[in-house]
């Protein structure tokens, strides 16, 4: 009998042989044969179910490594030219890999969205993983840019508005669409890719005067491909739909539901009450009750409504307007909570003790009416001693009651310890022209708080009971940090004089601890941007990995139907585990769970670059009148081609370019986050604060442009230059001690890895 080789030894041949994975492979290589191969199969399987290997077809390979041969998806190139690529067969966990594709000269040209198929290389380079050599391109997609077009003698050029300075576009004089000197266009690639020469569009679309103030999001919206406009089908069958009545459901419409949103909320598709429970067993405890528009009951699985709102993913949000996931004949009216009117709901009943903890909850199916249509600063305003005429009469019955549910989660809240950021939300006020008024901070009251923790605790609920039903769901996953985005928290926090302890599983206490330590100090706001940029992105999957950032074990999205495609998934799962109707869950749903969750993760980040370039373009139009005023604000962001520096008043980012640092030659060094000078030594770090001038405020790239005067209050000196031989350079002074501590750790650091 031929020995069976341990897990080990066959992870260890899969990993030597990423080519001869089949089942039959490992058994050539083992010698095994016979009867044997049972127990080979069960190892197999074992360590397939472990996690360690995955099985596609009749192979089997590392779930942590990229098969040999890989479907990539080409992304646009770098500022040095390089194309990098997405591997659509990554299923492993952790930081996805990155490719770097290497051409040949035989191959044809790549673009931005190309599919190709391509035999990967694993490497241990510094900015990447694989190397991919082309074996063939598999799909195309025509790239498109929006941009301002510059008429010509024979058509004329595209001159993109991105940030980035991407190349023009060569524009022929039948492909302009007629459009004129100046005007805004978008545009999509015409023919395959020159290797010479700047690449060719054709003009598809003009929008019109790019310094209009509602070009400012027009520019986001088709820069980033965002659907704005409904196909007739699917607005003829949102028309189509009537109000649902009371049949089959629970009758709610007698318990004093409110809603409490934005003064300027475009839709109303939460509301939520709450009592003391009157169980003696549950003394202080309360009854919440959370109501969500049934807007399952609108869009049935497979419709044109369904298709449309799976494409778009969710809605996005812009200062002057709304691109909504669902028509306004559901989003603003039939499953929109509004005061007075039926709206059919689910709605989950929960209780909770004393202490916050919920005991236990129901789901149900129901018709409920708004008593209200509140504000969050009207609420605040009454609980504080300043009712109005509508919140007056609601203040015993329903306000105050909330607000004592409220506290007794806030203290199971302190007990769970969430991760507490304070990072302040800029709010962009446009006056009736469409253009920027004034930029503030969004206030936080604790009837945001209020909302925000109700709303977590159904989002809980219908987790724990899709569960416990054992029902497919779309779960909403936060994974804790990559070690070493730890790590260089755990620097930045060392550099300020502050502890992130190491060598203990990590859990948000340990940084809301860090986060109070620098609290109230000039280092706070660093530390808080250093602790955001450690967080893992938040994503949507089948599987459940939990949530790091709320410190929950189970998490779905249920309360924004209306707005995220995800919720509707959980509202159709649940209507299916209680068997409330036809319009759950379907079968290809199910089976389609892993494609549905990574498209809408996708379109929640479109709609999040798309919302933040939009800001960035209203406030650079905004500051364009201040250009050469001076700003405090701090270093927010280190690169090779300069510093990035957020503003104090407007939370705005602009870039410090090297080049205007003087004549010397800058080290870029991307592990210390710190440029520095190679005659003067002069470091620029994150978190320093500084003072700067603005040179530059372009509102049709929402870029601005600086000029660094001081750091931590020591001035640069004027002119730049080398200093003079023999002395000192006053910009040597600049370099503060925090800088010269993080360099010397660096330096002992290297050198204990020697």
């Amino acid at each position: 009998m031929k020995r069976i080789p341990t897990k080990q030894e066959i992870l260890d041949w899969i990993s030597a042989n990423p080519t001869l994975t089949s089942k039959r492979d490992i058994a050539k290589a083992f010698g095994i044969k016979g009867a044997d191969r049972i127990d080979l199969k069960r190892i197999l399987k074992e360590l397939e179910a472990e996690g360690h290997l995955e099985k596609r077809k009749r192979s089997y390979r590392d779930p942590d490594r990229l098969p040999p041969v890989s479907v990539l998806q080409v992304k646009a190139p770098n500022a040095d030219g390089d194309l990098f690529a997405r591997p659509l067969e990554w299923h492993g966990e952790g930081i996805e890999p990155i490719v770097l594709i290497i051409p040949r000269a035989s191959d044809p040209a790549l673009g931005e969205g190309d599919r190709i198929l391509a035999r990967l290389t694993q490497v241990h380079e510094e900015d990447h993983n694989y190397e991919a050599r082309l074996i063939r391109r598999i799909g195309a997609n025509p790239r498109r840019v929006v941009g301002i077009f510059r008429k010509g003698a024979e058509g004329g050029r595209i001159v993109p508005i991105d940030k980035a300075g991407s190349t023009e576009w060569l524009v022929a004089e039948g492909a302009a669409l007629g459009a004129k000197d100046g005007e805004l266009v978008e545009a999509e690639q015409a023919g395959p890719k020159n290797r010479m020469g700047l690449p060719r569009a054709r003009i598809v679309e003009r929008l019109g005067d790019p310094s209009a103030p509602k070009a400012v999001s027009l520019i986001a919206i088709h820069q980033h491909g965002i659907p704005d406009d409904f196909p007739d089908d699917v607005i003829a069958e949102a028309d189509r739909a009537k109000p649902v009545g009371l049949k089959g459901r629970e009758d709610l419409r007698d318990i004093p539901l409110l809603t409490i949103d934005p003064s300027d909320a475009r839709d109303h598709d939460d509301a939520c009450y709450a009592h003391a429970d009157d169980d003696p067993k549950n003394p202080g405890g309360h009854v919440i009750w959370v109501a969500i528009a049934d807007v399952a009951a609108y869009v049935r699985p497979g419709s044109a409504l369904d298709r449309e709102a799976r494409k778009r993913g969710n809605s996005t949000y812009f200062p002057d307007r709304v691109v909504p996931m669902l028509p306004d004949r559901l989003s603003g009216d039939l499953c929109s909570l509004h005061e007075g009117v039926p709206r059919a709901c689910i709605a989950v009943r929960m209780r909770i003790d004393a202490n916050g903890n919920k005991i236990d909850h129901r789901f149900v199916r129901g018709l409920m009416r708004s008593a209200a249509s509140l504000h969050y600063a009207e609420v605040q305003a009454a609980i504080d001693g300043t009712p109005n005429d509508r919140t007056g009469p609601l203040l015993e019955s329903v306000l105050k009651p909330l607000y004592a549910a409220y506290s007794a989660l806030k203290t199971a809240r302190n007990e769970r310890q969430p991760l507490d950021l304070d990072l302040p939300e800029r709010k962009i006020v446009l006056n009736d022209k469409g253009e920027v008024e004034s930029v503030a901070f969004r206030e936080r009251l604790d009837a945001h708080r209020l909302i925000e923790e109700f709303m977590i605790l159904a989002n809980v609920a219908a987790a724990e009971t899709l569960i416990a039903k054992r029902s497919p769901l779309l779960f909403r996953v936060h994974e804790e940090p990559a070690p070493e985005k730890l790590e260089s928290l755990r620097e930045t926090a060392q550099a300020a004089g502050l502890n992130l302890a190491k060598g203990q599983v990590l859990q948000t206490r340990h940084l809301n601890a860090l986060l109070n330590a620098a609290a109230g100090t000039e280092d706070a706001e660093l530390i808080n941007l250093s602790t955001l940029r450690s967080m893992a992105q938040a994503y949507y999957s089948p599987e459940n990995f939990g949530h790091f950032g709320l410190a929950l074990r189970n998490y779905a999205h249920f309360t924004s139907p209306i707005r995220r495609y995800a919720d509707l998934i959980v509202h159709r799962a649940l209507i299916s585990a209680h068997g409330w109707g036809k319009d759950g869950l379907t079968a290809d749903e199910i089976e389609r769970l892993e494609e549905i969750a990574t498209h809408i993760s996708d379109t929640e980040r479109r709609s999040m670059m798309a919302e933040r370039d939009t800001t960035d373009r209203y406030l650079a139009a905004y500051l364009s009148e201040r250009v050469g005023n001076e700003f405090t604000g701090r270093i927010s962001g280190i690169a090779r081609f300069g510093a990035f520096v957020k503003l104090d008043e407007t939370g705005a980012d602009g870039l410090v370019p090297v080049r205007s640092l003087g004549r010397e030659f800058f080290h870029f060094d991307a592990e210390a986050g710190t440029l520095m000078g190679a005659d003067t030594g002069l470091t620029i770090a994150i978190g320093q604060r500084v003072t700067v001038r603005l040179t530059e405020a372009t509102p049709v790239t929402g870029g601005l442009e600086l000029e660094l005067l001081s750091i931590d209050d020591q001035p640069m000196p004027r002119g730049g230059g080398r200093g003079k031989p023999g002395r000192p350079s006053r910009r040597k002074a600049v370099s503060t001690k925090r800088n010269k501590d993080k360099i010397k750790r660096k330096v002992e650091r290297k050198r204990r890895q020697r």
